[in-house]
C-alpha cells in the first residue's frame, strides 16, 4: 500500500456518496495550487491524466 491510498480512502470514506463535476474539481485543484504551489507539476499532471483517460494508446 502506497502512502497515498490511506489519503484515497478517506477520500473515499468522507466524501464517496457525493456527486461532483468537473468544473467543481477543476476550481478545487486551482485552489490547492494557489494555497500550495510547490504541488502544481503533480496537479497538473494528474488533471491531464484524467483529461486524457478515454484517448487510444496508440
Amino acid at each position: 500500500m502506497y502512502f497515498t491510498d490511506r489519503g484515497i480512502e478517506e477520500l473515499q470514506h468522507r466524501r464517496g456518496d457525493e456527486e461532483i463535476t468537473f468544473d467543481w474539481l477543476a476550481e478545487q485543484l486551482r485552489t490547492f495550487v494557489d494555497v500550495f504551489p510547490e504541488f502544481e507539476v503533480p496537479v497538473e499532471r494528474l488533471a491531464t491524466w484524467l483529461a486524457r483517460l478515454d484517448e487510444d494508446d496508440d
